[in-house]
């Protein structure tokens, strides 16, 4: 691939990689059986829950999951020096928004000197790949975008690639996932139920304050006691929903505060900025936060 054509599909809003270790993550219920049974029936899945739950992170841990197992059953060692493909399991991640286009998922012919070339799109290059490709926070996507993936979520498993006049298999290992959060529904942004009922749902929140505890110490870095005080505060703001706060501070954001502390920055001000400032621009709620905030890190 020449230079210009590379620059050009990094354009697109994509992420594919193969991981190479296995992402934390901490079960919070029984989504890894849901997962895994929905994987083996090729089940397509929708994932609904709030903004920093854990979705993205749920997703990348089940790919480096399914890999391994995949790797295992076909009996190559994953420590050998075997090919990427060979050990994991492709994910292909696509942030939807408005502006998202059918030629965006599936591909579109580009200029290159004096010929024109095709270019994959990442759903197409996940499913001729068999792996996963997860639309993150699709009813940001048009609605006319995601009627093209109703081929993919039946017993046909196929991708119009219209501009090809081709019809693409889907092989096997692909699963499209998607995920959106409930909070954000209005009459504007919602799926159709065409499109939700050709997936099984799996719920997700915001974990326990133990175990959310347990996963900031460990993605920050920081002492267990200050997380417990982070995980506290996240519980205590996320009560703060029925008093007029949009959406509650995310597992996310208390993360992000405890990096701030372990790079040296005071308690209080660190959750100021990682979280207070970011759950709301509402001086009422933010004194209220902030008093919050005093209470456990005096």
């Amino acid at each position: 691939m020449t230079t210009t054509t590379q620059t050009l599909f990094r354009s697109y809003i994509i992420e594919e990689y193969h991981l190479t270790e296995e992402p934390y993550y901490v079960p919070t219920g029984d989504e890894i059986q849901l997962f895994e049974a929905a994987y083996e029936s090729k089940i397509p899945v929708l994932f609904k829950g709030p903004t920093g739950c854990g979705k993205t992170r749920f997703v990348e841990y089940m790919s480096y999951r399914l890999g391994q197992s995949r790797t295992k059953i076909s009996g190559k060692d994953a420590t050998t020096n075997d090919s990427q493909d060979s050990k994991n399991l492709p994910l292909v991640t696509i942030a939807c928004h408005e502006d998202l286009t059918a030629s965006d998922l599936v591909g579109r012919y580009l200029l290159q000197g004096d010929e024109t070339i095709w270019i994959d799109g990442p759903l197409t290059r996940a499913v001729k790949a068999g792996g996963i490709c997860y639309l993150d926070e699709i009813v940001e996507a048009r609605k006319d975008t995601t009627v093209l993936i109703h081929p993919l979520t039946d017993h046909r498993r196929i991708l119009p690639i219209e501009k090809r006049g081709e019809l693409l298999e889907a092989a096997d290992g692909f699963l499209l996932v998607m995920s959106y959060n409930p909070g954000y529904q209005s009459a504007l942004k919602d799926l159709k139920h065409s499109t939700r009922q050709r997936f099984v749902a799996i719920e997700f929140d915001y974990p326990e304050k133990e175990v959310e505890a347990e996963i900031v110490a460990h993605e920050a870095g920081i002492d267990l006691t200050i997380a417990e005080g982070l995980a506290k505060l996240g519980e205590k703001i996320r009560n703060l929903k029925e008093h007029g706060l949009a959406e509650g501070a995310s597992t996310r954001l208390l993360i992000y505060a405890g990096r701030m502390i372990a790079q040296g920055v005071e308690p209080r001000r660190a959750c100021q900025v990682s979280v207070n400032w970011a759950v709301t621009d509402d001086y009422t709620l933010q004194a209220s936060i902030d008093e919050v905030i005093k209470s456990i890190f005096e």
